[in-house]
């Protein structure tokens, strides 16, 4: 039996991109049920609703119900509950039904995600116009690009984010990997330890480096964004790296 009790899944750029699967991904999360090892799907995708996603999993035949599936716009609402605070979003039309938080009256937050062609000089200017006047500014996530369906880099959140807080002089709030609260969150739903944990994921820095900042173990998949050598861009060096989702489950089981 592995040593691992649980597995944090990453989705885009490792179990599918777009619509399809990844190589052998279906089958190799059913060989991970099969052996009795639980997971839960964390991602960082913010230009999607979890309802959406569960949509996609389904399709391939992958075995997933909501709970399952943890998502920065998730995390997200919850903390805008929890603070009562009134945003304003820039983040993608289809995101929107991931927020059903009640107006509390005037803006005092700022939420940023992949606004995909929301993005323009009006609206990041409004948002900066908020920010520089004192209202929260949350980050769904930081990813720097993400495998788009036509097989090319695109341009993911985290440049955004970055131009933002530049402008404002201000550190956005992230609430997606690789903060450890958004990790803490999926072990407290699993119930398992860091350390009888793994992480699976094709960004280096927010999957496998995060995942590992908060003492779970790290596996870097060669599919999705990896670009040659980004295994010897973080220290420590992810725990393993692999040629696809399969290898990283058969890595798992040998455990």
């Amino acid at each position: 039996m592995s040593r691992f009790a649980s597995v944090l899944l990453d989705l885009s750029g490792v179990v599918f991109i777009g619509d399809e699967p990844i190589g052998d991904a279906v089958a190799s999360i059913k060989d991970l049920r099969a052996n009795g090892i639980p997971l839960r799907f964390v991602t960082n995708t913010t230009s999607q609703p979890r309802r959406a996603l569960l949509v996609t999993l389904q399709h391939l035949g992958i075995e997933a119900a909501s709970g399952d599936i943890f998502t920065p716009a998730i995390a997200a609402r919850t903390l805008m509950q929890e603070r009562g605070l009134s945003p304003h979003f820039l983040v993608h039309p289809a995101l929107l039904e991931d927020f059903d938080v009640p107006s509390q009256g005037a803006v005092d937050a700022v939420i940023v995600g992949d606004a995909g062609g929301v993005f323009s000089y009006q609206t990041l200017n409004e948002a900066f116009r908020l920010i520089e006047a004192g209202a929260a500014f949350i980050a769904l996530a930081r990813n720097r690009t993400f495998k788009d369906t036509d097989g090319q880099l695109s341009l993911d959140a985290g440049p955004f984010v970055a131009a933002l807080e530049f402008a404002s002089r201000r550190d956005a709030l992230l609430v997606g990997k690789p903060s450890a609260s958004f990790y803490a969150a999926a072990l407290a739903d699993l119930g398992t330890s860091p350390r009888e944990t793994v992480m699976i994921g094709d960004d280096v820095e927010a999957d496998v480096a995060g995942a590992m900042q908060a003492g779970i173990a790290g596996i870097l998949v060669r599919t999705g964004k990896y670009k040659t050598g980004d295994e010897a861009r973080v220290d420590p060096a992810p725990t393993a790296t692999v040629p696809d989702l399969r290898q990283a489950v058969n890595w798992i089981l040998e455990q």
